[in-house]
């Protein structure tokens, strides 16, 4: 599964509720392992973060509403789906 629309959008609103220093630090080894142990967690994570459509306000509500173990996957996702985006655009 994964994030759609505007992942910037995503990204500020986990920067805006200090999200991504926390996940910054940790091993993200670990949490990708956890991931892949438990992807309809992420499902439904990615699923809810879609539903916001980029709206910033939700995005924040949505988010806080998370279990800490769910805002590092998808902190993970975002990084993921960035990283990917980059590797492609570097092809072209």
């Amino acid at each position: 599964m994964f994030i759609q629309g505007d992942l910037q959008a995503v990204f500020n609103a986990l920067y805006s509720i200090g999200a991504i220093d926390p996940v910054l630090r940790m091993d993200w080894e670990k949490i990708n392992l956890d991931m892949n142990k438990n992807p309809l967690l992420v499902k439904q994570a990615c699923s809810q973060v879609n539903a916001c459509r980029g709206n910033q306000t939700l995005l924040v509500q949505t988010l806080n509403s998370f279990e800490p173990k769910l805002l590092n996957f998808v902190a993970l996702e975002v990084a993921r789906e960035f990283s990917e985006f980059q590797d492609r655009k570097e092809l072209h």
